[in-house]
């Protein structure tokens, strides 16, 4: 509702009760896409892992975008490289954490997730020896918590 008042600028009753019909239209058409169970129970729980996952996340994408900060000035840049794709399976089920654990692959520097299947077999792209080393390890720990997966 916030992007319909921010895009049309208008703040008449008129204005408004569109958005507010649009807003409910694109909800009950899109709403499958995020919401795959018929149940809510969890999903405030869901939501709460998810927003405390965020921090380290970003921690993570600084940390990693030092890295290949460094690793681009460094004098020796052609030895420190070492493009690689690492393949692996994840032990996640869930649709939308092997979603979320590619797009956090993606949002951190050095590394790209090419490819990933619905058995949850990735492909991801790395630039060097150090950025492909923590994969799949604490991230998908993480998202798996995240989603209710705890694998130890």
């Amino acid at each position: 509702m916030a992007t319909w008042v921010a895009l049309s600028g208008k703040l008449d009753i008129f204005h408004l009760s569109l958005g507010v019909v649009s807003c409910v239209i694109v909800s009950l058409i899109s709403s499958d896409l995020l919401i795959t169970s018929t149940s809510f129970k969890g999903m405030p729980g869901l939501w709460l892992r998810f927003v405390l996952y965020m921090p380290w996340l970003i921690k993570e994408i600084v940390l990693a975008n030092i890295h290949v900060l460094k690793l681009v000035f460094h004098p020796r840049l052609h030895e420190k490289i070492n493009p690689q794709l690492i393949e692996f399976r994840s032990r996640m089920k869930d649709d939308m954490g092997l979603v979320t654990f590619a797009n956090s692959i993606t949002l951190t520097p050095g590394t790209i997730t090419v490819s990933l299947s619905i058995f949850g077999d990735y492909v991801v792209h790395a630039i060097d020896d150090a950025s492909a080393e923590p994969l799949p390890g604490e991230m998908e720990k993480r998202v798996a918590t995240v989603f209710g997966e705890n694998h130890g």
